[in-house]
């Protein structure tokens, strides 16, 4: 009898690069990496599909007698719907378990973050450390008081500043508490607006202690506790402000009375920045602590003689994700890319290590970098990889600058190591970054006269119809940044200045949407001439996800210099993630939602297998804190959802007609005191 013959094995099926980015430099590493028949998370998005029922939200896998998987019919919902787990569980209580599940995951992921931050800036008070230092005294006495911390002193009946040293101890003790005391409430809840403290108080949802809130969904969330949608959404609620107006806000308030408070300055981004005569180091994650080190480090004499000993004509340091966006807006050194460009920084060859720290990193990149020289370095305690030619220096703040050089040390004696292909794609683009709460109020009105009012006078006159927060991560079950820069391309030519954080404000930091110069190209008039005038880019970048806290503040401060309503709720403002990803993005979302702000996501919403649950976000929680969920896949539909409800609160404020201009003259400008 013949030999059967095999069939021959199907060639894997491979993502097409220019469906998957619109990133001429991606598009390039992608052809590149197939090329090299290396996968990257572009193949994988292609070959693996993503569980429909799990994408609805209704997969219950929280004991052992499950997983239980409650599909919507394909007619919808005829009437009651019977559909439940084993132990009763509706589709509502699934959804709302696994939902706040999320909020849970992403508030721990920032607070730990914002944890990390306080134990280090503690360790900075009691004089430990010699590495770090108070590089803004006057941010440190600027939040003191919310801490319950005097920033004066009595002697002799006159009144003193009180010493630097003893603020920074106080603070420190007062903000480290905020994650696990036994009574009261967060103590940042004082900065919001008072009706929105009102609101959370009606409510039952102000913070405890940070930990408390993620701990207590994890117990309701456990088989056979908390069993009613709405009850879980308030804890989730609940979590998710410890984390927006907690964790995170004492995360980059802290690392800017450490660091330094960012101010507007120039780099560039993408893949471009790499440079093939020059050690490359990559920084990834998300806590600067270790990437503040790392910076000082590539830039000491000592490093830059040894890095030309090695034949190298110096150090170029770059980012991917939020550690980028760290370093990036207070040392300006330039983001290599977003999320799902990590691989491909790796691909170019010119990748002597690759630094991670925590969150949203991954695990393939060990198996990218055995094909390449890169080292691989690990070093945080919590964050290790399985594969054996991953490096571990676990970063320790009390031998920062020591770790630091070590690493630094590392890369440029893998300088020599190369292969002879190296492959970096020559895009890159200019852009500013740095800015913050104090910088946009300084570019309102300089030193003496900056405020809030000129931009709420610009959106009450109708140069500028609103603002945007857009924000978030990548997505590889979308396109690459398209959805980003075609909702903030859209946003910007219908006069709505756009603040950004995270990969969204790399992926338009590398469209070159972050100058000044953008506001002609892609403006509306409005816009374009506040931009003009001011000298700032229509899109604000103002740090990492982390930093949304900025964006918080931003909106209070808009609240309180008058003019636009009362509360967050009643500003013509709108926030979106296009392309979210992250449990991280959940919790975020939820805060906006329950600080006023209407939130619309891309891609999906894990909630649409519970048709009730859905409606309380999307509906009825609008009526609860002034802010509700949506979600919308289409990227100008997303924009003009978001247009809609600025147009809104406009109208609410009866200011949805442009104020007529009057120009003045000498009797009219002494009539108010002008001269």
């Amino acid at each position: 009898m013949a030999e059967a013959t095999k069939a021959p094995a199907k060639a894997p099926k491979l993502a097409d690069p220019m469906e998957a980015s619109i990133d001429v430099a991606t598009q390039e590493m992608i052809r590149r990496a197939q090329q090299l028949q290396i996968e990257t998370v572009f193949d994988r998005a292609v070959t693996m599909k993503p569980c429909a029922i799990g994408m609805q939200g209704i997969c219950c896998k929280n004991c052992a007698m499950g997983p239980c998987r409650l599909p919507l019919p394909k007619d919808g919902i005829q009437g009651e719907d019977t559909r439940k787990g084993l132990c009763g569980a509706t589709a509502n209580t699934i959804a709302a378990r696994n939902f706040i599940r999320m909020i849970a995951g992403g508030a721990a992921a920032h607070s730990d973050h914002g944890r990390g931050v306080a134990e280090t800036f503690l360790s900075v008070a009691r004089k430990e450390t010699e590495d770090y230092t108070i590089k803004d005294p006057a941010k440190l006495r600027a939040i003191a008081p919310y801490y319950g911390v005097e920033t004066t002193v009595e002697v002799d009946g006159e009144t003193l500043d009180r010493d630097i040293d003893e603020i920074a101890l106080a603070v420190a003790e007062s903000a480290i508490a905020e994650w696990g005391k036994n009574g009261g409430e967060l103590l940042y809840l004082e900065r919001a607006p008072k009706p929105l403290q009102e609101k959370w108080e009606a409510m039952g949802v102000k913070p405890r202690a940070i930990d408390r809130e993620i701990v207590e969904i994890m117990h309701r969330t456990h088989m056979g506790v908390d069993q009613d949608y709405k009850n879980l959404m308030k804890q989730g609620a609940r979590a998710s402000l410890a984390d927006g107006w907690g964790g995170s806000m004492i995360g980059t308030d802290l690392q800017d009375v450490m660091f330094g408070t960012p101010s507007p300055l120039q780099s560039e981004a993408n893949l471009g920045i790499m440079k093939e005569d020059h050690v490359n180091i990559i920084v990834h994650g998300h806590e600067p602590l270790l990437s503040e080190m790392i910076v000082a480090a590539s830039q000491s004499q000592e490093m830059l003689d040894y890095a030309k000993e090695k034949g190298a004509k110096g150090i170029q340091l770059g980012g991917i994700c939020c550690t980028a966006n760290e370093i990036l807006q207070r040392h300006g050194v330039p983001p290599a890319g977003t999320y799902l460009q990590q691989e491909l920084a790796i691909i170019t060859g010119a990748c002597d290590a690759m630094v991670v720290d925590v969150q949203c990193v991954f695990q393939n990149l060990a198996n990218v970098a055995k094909c390449f020289h890169t080292k691989l370095i690990t070093t945080h305690p919590i964050a290790k990889m399985e594969q054996e030619n991953v490096i571990h220096i676990e970063f320790d703040e009390h031998y920062a600058m020591q770790d630091a050089k070590r690493i630094v040390k590392m890369a440029i004696d893998n300088f020599q190591e190369r292969g002879a292909e190296i492959m970096i794609p020559r895009h890159k683009t200019k852009q500013i970054a740095g800015f913050g709460v104090e910088s946009i109020q300084y570019h309102l009105g300089g030193t003496f006269r900056g405020d809030y009012y000129t931009l709420n006078d610009n959106i009450i006159n109708g140069r500028i119809r609103g603002i945007a927060g857009v924000v978030g991560c990548n997505n590889a079950r979308t396109k690459h940044n398209d959805a980003h820069i075609k909702i903030i391309k859209e946003l910007i030519k219908n006069d709505v200045i756009v603040l950004t954080t995270g990969c969204s404000a790399i992926a338009a930091g590398m469209e070159g949407l972050l100058t000044p110069e953008a506001a002609g190209v892609h403006c509306g008039p409005g816009l374009a001439e506040v931009c003009e005038t001011v000298g700032i880019p229509p899109v604000l970048h103002l740090g990492s996800c982390v930093d949304n806290s900025r964006i918080l503040l931003a909106a209070t401060e808009v609240v309180k210099a008058g003019g636009l309503g009362d509360d967050i709720s009643d500003l013509p403002a709108a926030g979106s993630a296009p392309e979210w990803m992250s449990e991280k993005a959940i919790s975020i979302g939820q805060y906006f939602v329950s600080s006023g702000v209407y939130t619309v996501f891309g891609y999906h919403m894990p909630v649409e297998g519970a048709p009730v649950f859905k409606d309380y976000l999307y509906k009825d929680m609008e009526k609860m804190y002034g802010g509700k969920w949506d979600c919308e896949a289409d990227p100008i539909k997303h924009a003009h959802k978001m247009i809609a409800h600025i147009d809104k609160k406009r109208a609410a404020l009866g200011i949805d007609k442009a104020r007529e201009r009057v120009l003045m003259d000498m009797a009219d400008r002494q009539a108010l005191g002008m001269e």
